[in-house]
């Protein structure tokens, strides 16, 4: 069973931002509007799928590490020790890693 560190998924995470950016400025176009119309079909790629294919793998790899980050933090935040209802929590670094699948 492979593994994603928390730091992989972060960076990965900023890459694919960039990618994102970088499409939405070149069309004016958000990537969840963009991403919408291309799950749907309704996009004519035509002398542009290059672009088309390499923003809608930006969005699917953002997608994917969002997830991932979002799920090591409710595993983090549930395995966190609270001995009374609304007592503090107490954060301590680590380097969690999301056990792949």
């Amino acid at each position: 069973m492979a593994s994603l560190a928390l730091g992989d998924i972060l960076d990965d995470l900023r890459a694919a931002e960039e990618g994102l950016h970088r499409f939405e400025r070149r069309y004016w176009v958000s990537s969840d509007d963009f991403f919408a119309l291309y799950s749907k079909g309704h996009l004519d790629d035509g002398e542009n799928a290059e672009d088309v294919a390499e923003w809608a793998g930006h969005c699917k790899l953002h997608q994917k590490r969002l997830a991932a980050l979002e799920q090591i933090s409710r595993e983090r935040i549930a395995s966190l020790p609270r001995e009374r209802p609304g007592e503090l929590v107490r954060l301590t670094p680590g380097e969690p890693a999301l056990e792949l699948a």
